[in-house]
């Protein structure tokens, strides 16, 4: 039998002992770092961004179209995605670069036009199309922004913009978009075509959200919760919808239906393009017939889109349209391009929707989370984590670049 091993002589720890297992936060970090530092994914600024609005203007970004239905389906379409790695592939350091539209991109990102973005954060535009400048993607200002195309080209020298347009019944209101978009250097247009009448929001319509907000009983109790937000933007320039001229009935709230175009048809999309003279591309596509005619009608790129769930409700889920779409394109066209948005919220999501044949996705609500959590610093936090996220996913997946990312590495599992 062995002889008993002594434990150790007992003393008491020494600091530098202890120095490597403690994890002590920066004090002297200022807040809007400190709530960023503890946010490690989409679902974190998710859930930081909601403690940072008043409900109705949350309702208004997170929410969706009548049940909902499509909002969720977006979201379970990514989560059926089966990511397959290749044997022995892995890669240290993948690179996320490509092109978009024929011009280099950091990533296959796009940042979605957004209405009202200054709601979410005070900043608004601006900060979201410097943040996408700094980080190398294209950023797409919308008609209903609240902030011109002047103001926004000035806050990104150097950015790729694009102009997001709604086509009105009074063409010239959209002729004067187009000139704006032309003399701010904008890069491509893209048309929104399905908006024939705007979605019902059941959640905007209890709160009573409007610009400038409804004060019902129910949107005051949230302003008193979120005096910063106010403050924010009481002590900053008015909101409106800074695309239209001032008192212009286009840019009033609530006039979107009456004013818009609602009988668009292929032969818009080769007019404007006809007249932009530069890329254009269109959005909320939901049928490969639909995105053929684009292409045929002179369409550099198609958007499938649902409008992340905020229009026509129990659609269908846009990642699931990729490889029919993608495949019908190709017969028609060489170079046309087919975007997909509508539920990403990772990079992992990002690599899925290029192996079904998407050439980039869009992203709206994710860098919205990050604008009420932390202004443009938000945003860069959003663009860091997805592009972040993405690599990773490549490097365990075994593919080296995004064109090496193909049907081999994805598919949709039937449930």
């Amino acid at each position: 039998m062995s002889a008993p091993i002594q434990p150790p002589p007992r003393q008491l720890p020494r600091w530098d002992d202890l120095r490597p297992f403690l994890q002590l936060r920066d004090a002297h970090r200022d807040p809007v770092e400190r709530r960023l530092a503890r946010c490690l994914s989409i679902d974190d600024l998710e859930e930081r961004a909601r403690r940072r609005v008043p409900a109705a203007v949350w309702d208004y970004v997170a929410g969706g179209s009548e049940a909902e239905v499509s909002l969720a389906r977006n979201r379970a379409a990514y989560d059926r995605v089966e990511l397959r790695p290749t044997t022995f592939g892995q890669v240290p350091e993948p690179s996320t670069a490509t092109t978009i539209l024929g011009r280099p991109a950091a990533a296959p990102v796009v940042l979605a036009p957004t209405g009202y973005t200054r709601l979410s954060h005070h900043t608004g535009e601006r900060a979201v199309a410097a943040s996408a400048a700094g980080a190398g993607l294209p950023y797409t200002l919308s008609t209903y922004a609240t902030a011109s195309a002047a103001d926004v080209a000035d806050a990104s020298p150097g950015g790729r913009n694009w102009f997001q347009l709604y086509v009105m019944k009074d063409r010239a209101v959209t002729a004067e978009h187009v000139a704006q978009a032309r003399e701010h250097g904008y890069e491509a247009l893209m048309i929104t075509v399905d908006t024939t009448v705007t979605g019902l929001k059941r959640k905007d319509v209890r709160n009573g959200f409007a610009i400038p907000p409804a004060l019902t009983a129910r949107t005051l109790a949230g302003l008193a919760r979120h005096p910063g937000w106010v403050s924010n933007i009481l002590t900053t320039e008015p909101l409106r919808f800074a695309t239209f001229p001032e008192g212009s009935p286009y840019g009033r709230w609530g006039m979107s239906n009456e004013l818009r175009e609602q009988t668009l048809r292929p032969a818009d999309v080769a007019g404007i393009k006809e007249q932009w003279g530069g890329p254009v591309v269109v959005k909320g596509i939901l049928s490969v017939g639909d995105a053929v005619a684009c292409v045929e009608a002179g369409a550099d790129a198609v958007v499938l889109s649902n409008h992340g769930g905020r229009q026509l409700d129990r659609s269908p889920a846009p990642l699931e349209l990729v490889a029919p779409v993608a495949e019908a394109v190709a017969k028609v066209s060489g170079t046309a391009e087919v975007y997909v948005d509508s539920g990403v919220r990772h990079g992992g999501d990002v690599v899925a929707a290029l192996g079904l044949g998407a050439r980039a996705v869009l992203v709206g609500r994710p860098y919205l989370y990050g604008l009420m959590v932390g202004g443009q610093r938000g945003v860069d936090k959003t663009l860091a984590l997805l592009v972040a996220e993405m690599r990773r996913t490549m490097c365990l997946l075994g593919t080296p670049d995004v064109d090496s990312i193909t049907g081999e590495h994805v598919r949709l599992r039937d449930s």
